[in-house]
């Protein structure tokens, strides 16, 4: 694609990283096939190559972004089917969080946009306030039907049905393995996953503890910064991630580490892109280091020579996350392990496309992301599985809110057939089992 930027234009990061992605865009098209919104719109506005022009064109002019823009770009879920898709390697990702940001910075949304921005910002990245959040919304769920605007409804049933109690083991501390130590690793404990199931979190532990793995949960790291980073508000967003750059470079200069683990995908795809978030920026060597020890939990996994367990008898639909697949291109590594732990292992059709969770999308893309979800749901439950397993908790959350096919986390499923408690999501009303131990 031919650009005109200017000189003086260029000189920007953002721009030239902008003018690099557009170039390298052929119009071919083929992303428009694997696009989850062109596919329920039919609006080439709302493809990845639509997205494009219309973000050139803004650039380019340095013009203040329009209602019509505005809504096209904040209907791209960034699942980033579009990259996998690309036979010349448009970074879309890119591309579409400048665009954000630039919007962010030019376009005065109307009140009430601006008003579930600003509240979403300030509680999902927070476990605390999340929690009360979530209790807020469990008593008024019930009078969703009242809420004038879809997406106050849709932020009411999101509510679980249970909020689990704290768990202590996502406190900074550190954890032994339970053979002679095979690495060190910093588990990232997140934020919206500790208020939403702490279930993973301790299964992770246990699990990587039994391959031998130390587990520090270091001090002063919380959110990876993703959920305010896709609504273009870069300024919050590198503030979060700069405390856990630090939090993680204080432990590599001390005992050391060998990865940095993340069970929720979605946070994987942010912070191994901090290198590039923060390329020109004082803590450049220090968000490359961390990048480069980032690990999904299933790639660590798979490092770990993981026992081959007896067939259980137990069909799994394997739901593959966006930002694991796409985002961070992990295609296999999950469905092998959980075949070598004796699952059956089935995926849906379309496994490609997005659930409609998408971080906050689900919460303000309501009606696009039920269509999303209910066609997932629909090819899920075709398979006539036992358990739905996946690797990220918002497409755990998006899923679970349309099926009784019980959903856990990839980990949980690991865990159990390696020694570990059933996942309470497979117990009677989802109760926790009272024998699981807190691993403080």
């Amino acid at each position: 694609m031919q650009t005109t930027f200017t000189e003086d234009q260029l000189r920007d990061p953002g721009i030239q990283r902008a003018n690099e992605i557009l170039r390298a865009c052929v119009h071919c098209g083929f992303c428009t096939a694997t696009c989850p919104t062109y596919q329920v719109l039919g609006d080439e506005l709302d493809s990845p190559r639509g997205r494009i022009y219309q973000i050139k064109d803004m650039l380019e002019n340095e013009r203040d972004p329009d209602p019509k823009t505005v809504m096209h770009i904040d209907r791209c879920l960034s699942c980033l089917a579009c990259m996998t898709t690309c036979p010349s390697g448009v970074h879309y990702m890119h591309l579409v969080d400048h665009a954000r940001e630039y919007i962010e910075g030019k376009y005065k949304r109307p009140f009430m946009d601006r008003m579930l921005r600003w509240t979403l910002a300030r509680i999902l990245p927070y476990p605390t306030r999340f929690r009360l959040a979530l209790l807020g919304a469990k008593i008024g769920r019930p009078f969703a039907f009242l809420m004038p605007d879809a997406r106050l409804k849709a932020m009411l049933e999101m509510a679980p049905k249970h909020i689990p109690p704290v768990s202590r083991n996502d406190d900074p501390q550190s954890f032994a393995p339970e053979q002679p130590r095979k690495k060190r690793v910093a588990l990232m404990t997140g934020c919206a996953q500790k208020a939403l199931n702490t279930d993973i979190n301790d299964a992770t532990i246990r699990l990587l503890t039994r391959q031998g793995c130390e587990v520090v949960v270091a001090e002063g790291a919380g959110c990876c910064g993703a959920l305010t980073h896709h609504m273009g508000k870069t300024e919050e967003s590198h503030a979060t991630a700069a405390k856990n750059i630090r939090a993680w470079c204080r432990e590599m200069d001390g005992e050391g580490l060998d990865a940095i683990v993340i069970n929720t995908s979605g946070c994987g795809t942010t912070v191994k892109d901090y290198g590039f978030m923060f390329r020109n920026e004082a803590l450049a060597e220090d968000a490359k280091r961390v990048s480069d020890l980032a690990m999904d939990v299933s790639e660590l996994l798979m490092t770990l020579d993981m026992p081959e367990g007896e067939d259980k008898e137990t069909v799994v639909a394997y739901h593959a996350a966006c930002s694991l697949q796409h985002g961070q291109q992990i295609k296999t590594y999950p469905k092998d392990l959980l075949k070598r732990a004796g699952y059956t292992v089935v995926e849906p059709a379309d496994s490609h496309l997005c659930c409609g969770s998408a971080g906050t999308y689900n919460l303000m893309q309501p009606e696009i992301s039920k269509q999303l979800k209910a066609r997932k749901v629909r090819t899920l439950e075709a398979k006539n599985p036992d358990i739905i397993a996946a690797g990220n908790i918002g497409c755990m959350m998006q899923i679970g809110g349309g099926t009784d096919v019980p959903i856990v986390h990839t980990v949980e499923l690991l865990d159990w057939a390696t020694g570990g408690p059933q996942p309470p999501a497979l117990t009677a009303e989802g109760k926790r089992v009272p024998e699981i131990p807190i691993l403080r």
